[in-house]
C-alpha cells in the first residue's frame, strides 16, 4: 500500500485549483506521456476514447493547444475551426 505522505507534496501543488483546471491539466499532461495516443491515454485514465475525443474537442475550442495524434495532425472531429 502506497503510503499518503508520500503523495502531499503533488496534492499540495493543486489545493486552490479549479478542478475543471486540474482535470484538463491532468489530461494533457498524459496525452503527452502518451505520445499523443488518445486510446492510450484514455485508458490510463479510465475514460473512454469518446470522452477524450470530447474532453479535447471543448479544449480546442477553448483555444487550448492539444499535442497532435502520432499520425501528425490532429482528427478532422477535434481540429480547431478554421
Amino acid at each position: 500500500m502506497k503510503d499518503v505522505t508520500d503523495m502531499e507534496p503533488t496534492v499540495s501543488a493543486l489545493v486552490g485549483r479549479n478542478i475543471a483546471d486540474v482535470e484538463r491539466e491532468l489530461i494533457l499532461q498524459t496525452l503527452r506521456h502518451c505520445g499523443g495516443n488518445r486510446s492510450a491515454a484514455a485508458a490510463m485514465l479510465g475514460i473512454s476514447v469518446r470522452t477524450m475525443r470530447n474532453k479535447l474537442r471543448s479544449f480546442v475550442a477553448d483555444g487550448m493547444a492539444v499535442p497532435p495524434s502520432p499520425g501528425g495532425s490532429f482528427p478532422r472531429e477535434i481540429a480547431a475551426p478554421a
